[in-house]
């Protein structure tokens, strides 16, 4: 395995964090690596961090540049990378020591062109908040089987829209970059990678580490914002470039999965007290109430998601009711049957 990695870790701002993350990416098993350091005009120390790391590391190049974002940071270290293989690590996180020795080897040994990852999610001091079960088992999906469990956000194979899970080969990410000043950018980005992809490789095991809790993270009302103002339009763009690539029932699927996390996202603004975002959905749902219905007639369709989508297009307030009823006295006897069992 001499084929090179090159690594794209976007910073800004990033001073508590940067170290352990440069620590855990110089310190690879894996050695052969090309670590591009993209300083998005970062000015709380971070820049001196990295030109530090780049003195001590002939493997590592800084690329410094004003603030752009994370999608500008990006797509400026991947007009640099010379890698058969390219990974994005983000400048708060950390991955384990043996994951891109790990990812490679996988990918060699199965043929693929995109070797996919579990992660584990940590505190800012790197504590496991949330235990996740996995087997260690590496598997293979074709193109089509790996977009089926992307796109239903499956939670036995957990392929997630975010990159840094992931290691592309080059071929698959030719050309392709991140669409600048959105969040939420990297759903079409590893839509339209494996829709480029032969084969699939699946690690069921964590190997990268991500940080939930830092102090300035998303709150609520960003997360609302982010939904509405930018995760909407991406969710909608990826079932129009499936269609358009051919794949009709995927992109039925995908419709599916979108107008489904529509519902959950009217529960969550309605709990937040968020009424203009749960307004929001109420018209994108009733505007679309006839694409709804006609996807809501294929055979692959759960009767449960029948019965609520017609329930909340019916009425949005008896819907959320219904839910709230649901939350407060069915889900806590199940949970006490299962404990008696």
């Amino acid at each position: 395995m001499q084929a090179k990695i090159s690594i794209i870790i976007a910073v800004y701002n990033l001073k508590p964090y940067l170290r352990r993350c440069l620590d855990s990416v110089v310190n690879q098993t894996y050695q052969h690596l090309e670590i591009i350091l993209v300083d998005d005009g970062s000015f709380d120390g971070s820049e001196g961090i990295c030109d530090e790391y780049a003195e001590k590391d002939s493997r590592i190049k800084v690329i410094h540049k004003m603030n752009g974002g994370l999608s500008d940071a990006r797509n400026a270290g991947l007009l640099v990378a010379t890698g058969e293989y390219i990974g994005y690590v983000d400048g708060d996180d950390f991955v384990d020591h043996d994951m891109y020795e790990q990812m490679l080897a996988a990918l060699i040994h199965q043929k693929g062109q995109i070797a996919v990852c579990r992660y584990r999610q940590v505190d800012e001091k790197g504590n496991e908040v949330l235990r996740i079960d996995h087997t260690n088992e590496v598997l293979a999906f074709s193109r089509i089987e790996a977009l089926e469990i992307f796109l239903r956000e499956d939670e036995k194979y957990k392929i997630m829209p975010s990159v840094w899970s992931k290691l592309f080969g080059r071929e698959v990410i030719d050309g392709l970059t991140f669409a600048v000043g959105k969040t939420s950018e990297d759903i079409m980005y590893t839509t339209t990678a494996l829709c480029q992809a032969k084969r699939v490789v699946y690690l069921d095991k964590c190997f990268y580490n991500y940080v939930v809790d830092r102090k300035d993270s998303i709150m609520n009302k960003k997360i609302g914002e982010r939904r509405i103002n930018n995760e909407i339009s991406i969710w909608k763009e990826q079932i129009e470039f499936l269609q358009k690539k051919g794949y009709d029932t995927l992109s039925d699927k995908a419709a599916y999965y979108f107008y489904r996390r529509m519902l959950f996202y009217y529960i969550d603004f309605k709990t937040w007290n968020e009424e203009n975002y749960a307004m929001s959905i109420i018209n994108i749902l009733k505007a679309d109430r006839m694409k709804i219905k006609e996807i809501y007639r294929k055979s692959w369709i759960k009767p449960g998601d029948k019965v609520r989508m017609r329930t909340f297009l019916a009425s949005p307030r008896l819907y959320h009711f219904l839910v709230r009823i649901y939350e407060r006295y069915i889900i806590p006897v199940r949970v006490k049957r299962e404990e008696i069992s």
